[in-house]
């Protein structure tokens, strides 16, 4: 009789820690959830704000439609991802466009001394501030999440309730690593 409740209070504790390792993934999925959702809202502004952008490059650089187009079509890509990993390769390359039109941008003196896009520049440098700031966030959630779901005793309850490694936001192209140069300059408005 004694054997049998000593084998229900361990079956019992079991059973308590097996529930505490699936609220722990739990809660490392919403954490993560969360972080994923801050990196997209600072993506929709930076997304928010190509239109603009382009609408007043377009009118100084007409004969410069390739790059125009590149950024304009990295957005609507964005927009159709099928899922986060090429989400993510995708943000890349925007980045390393807005960085080209940037370049481009230099040579057109009226265009660097047009406040609106000097106020665009500047609010673009914010966002990619901002973006750089929840990307971290995000795989820092995401490496917590994963060391939850691949450890064991974990990985024996992450498995059968369907809890999967999730992707970092890394960039696959190393040019994308550097930021894109944006100059400010000094009769630009400011």
């Amino acid at each position: 009789m004694i054997a049998l409740f000593v084998l229900l209070g361990v079956l019992v504790l079991l059973g308590l820690y097996a529930v505490s390792l699936y609220n722990g993934l739990v809660r490392g999925r919403n954490l993560a959830g969360e972080a994923k959702s801050g990196v997209d809202v600072q993506l929709k502004r930076r997304a928010d704000l190509i239109p603009n952008l382009v609408a007043v490059v377009k009118g100084y650089m007409g004969h410069e439609r390739g790059v125009l187009e590149s950024v304009t079509g990295l957005r609507s890509k964005i927009a159709a991802a099928p899922d986060d990993s090429a989400r993510f390769r995708l943000e890349g390359e925007l980045t390393q466009a807005l960085g080209r039109l940037f370049a481009v941008a230099e040579s057109y003196p009226q265009l660097r001394a047009s406040e609106n896009f000097a106020s665009l520049q500047q609010e673009l440098a914010s966002i990619e501030t901002d973006i750089q700031m929840a990307r971290r966030y995000y795989n820092g959630a995401a490496r917590a999440q994963n060391n939850r779901v691949e450890t064991f005793p974990a990985n024996l309850v992450s498995g059968p309730f369907g809890f999967s490694v999730l992707p970092y936001f890394e960039l696959d192209d190393p040019a994308d690593r550097t930021a894109p140069h944006i100059s400010f300059d000094a009769g630009a408005g400011a």
